[in-house]
């Protein structure tokens, strides 16, 4: 999983900085798992230094989080879905 075509919604594309999407690529491929769940959620947080994120999965439960020192950082949920053949990164609100 994972390992598939990786696609951006039109509202990712728009919305969130293009080295925010690959860090968030980067995080999933990461991961200190043995199993990566087909749903992986990204909560974005704007702080006063810069961008906070959170990571998670269900199954196997999964949370990371990491602040990054920025000057273009927002607030958002971010899902990223693979059906098997292709990963997709939407906002929360396409889903």
């Amino acid at each position: 999983m994972f390992n598939n075509p990786k696609y951006l919604t039109k509202g990712v594309q728009s919305t969130i900085p293009g080295w925010l999407v690959i860090l968030l690529w980067h995080l999933i491929a990461i991961m200190p798992v043995e199993h990566k769940d087909y749903l992986q959620v990204f909560r974005l947080r704007q702080t006063a230094t810069g961008q906070h994120i959170t990571h998670t999965q269900e199954q196997p439960q999964y949370q990371y989080e990491l602040d990054i020192p920025c000057t273009d950082s927002m607030s958002a949920k971010i899902f990223v879905i693979d059906d098997g053949t292709h990963s997709t990164m939407l906002l929360a609100e396409e889903y």
